[in-house]
């Protein structure tokens, strides 16, 4: 991973991580600006509330009693208050050990750092799939 000196931003990630593992959408949401936005395949939201509303309905639905791995591949600090990390990883279901091919992803955060912390601006992620 290419990395600057420690700065705090690349523990935003962890924070996603540990609000899956809860399926919790309050705690997802907490870990993004008010005007954040969140691009997933065939999904587009553009707000705090927009995402806790999804990521609520996704805990109940397709992603109910899943959790979420993802390795950093990259962190750079554009200022002292953004950065932007690539990682790779995806959606783990019951019983699966690692990231199954067709669900890998890798993504993109910018994140922003604000009187809370570390917290997303923006997301994005592709699957790696061919």
């Amino acid at each position: 991973m290419t990395t600057a000196p420690s700065r705090g931003a690349e523990q935003a990630p962890g924070k996603i991580v540990a609000a899956w593992a809860k399926n919790d959408g309050d705690a997802f949401a907490a870990a993004c600006t008010e005007d954040a936005s969140l691009i997933l395949p065939g999904v587009y939201l553009k707000s705090r509330a927009e995402i806790r509303d999804f990521m609520t309905a996704a805990y109940t639905g397709p992603f109910k009693g899943t959790r979420v791995h993802g390795d950093p591949l990259s962190l750079r600090y554009l200022s002292d208050d953004v950065a932007v990390i690539v990682t790779q990883g995806g959606v783990l279901h019951p019983g699966d050990e690692k990231v199954t091919p067709e669900r890998e992803i890798r993504a993109t955060w910018v994140l922003t750092r604000k009187d809370e912390g570390w917290l997303i601006a923006a997301y994005q992620n592709t699957p790696t799939a061919a």
